[in-house]
């Protein structure tokens, strides 16, 4: 079974771990960290400012774990709560062992399920590299629609890259 649960300090050597043995999987996908992300203490550090963000109200990271196996996080970014606007931004990623098993797909649900019941934001908004047809796939099965493409986005595998931009809508947003 699929689970998302907020992340702990306790997760720093398995996140390490599946960071070391996917190395060449998620170069191509993911900004460059340094040597820092494939040690404990580094993801240490990392998790040290997702709980700032988290006390901030401004972002939330989660361990995804399939049977309570860690396999990957999930993260709720750049988190808006205000009258007008409420809004994140969804990124994730799963360990090469976890891919095309629907893992991602199911966390996405959750964590979508996540933002809008208990954060009750209006919309999760998605960025994929153009060339990232698997991503792509998770969102779109989880009811994202691309709306755009935004030029030299992010920084991904140590350069600036195009994204596409997804989102979903609350469908029980209250006017």
């Amino acid at each position: 079974m699929i689970t998302i649960r907020p992340i702990a300090l306790a997760d720093a050597e398995a996140i390490a771990a599946l960071r070391r043995e996917g190395r060449d999987y998620l170069a191509p996908w993911e900004p460059d960290r340094g040597e820092a992300a494939f040690a404990a203490e580094g993801v240490r550090t990392e998790i040290e400012a997702a709980f700032a963000r988290a006390e901030a109200g401004v972002g939330l990271t989660y361990a995804i774990e399939d049977d309570g196996r860690f396999v990957g996080q999930i993260f709720l970014n750049s988190i808006v709560r205000g009258p007008y606007f409420r809004s994140c931004s969804i990124g994730y990623w799963v360990a090469k062992s976890a891919a095309g098993r629907g893992i991602a797909t199911e966390a996405v649900r959750l964590a979508k399920r996540l933002a809008f019941k208990d954060l009750g934001l209006a919309r999760v908004q998605a960025e994929t590299l153009v060339d990232n047809y698997a991503s792509q796939k998770v969102l779109q099965r989880n009811g994202f629609e691309p709306i755009g493409m935004a030029p030299v986005y992010l920084k991904i595998a140590g350069k600036w890259q195009d994204h596409l931009l997804f989102q979903v809508l609350n469908p029980e947003l209250d006017d």
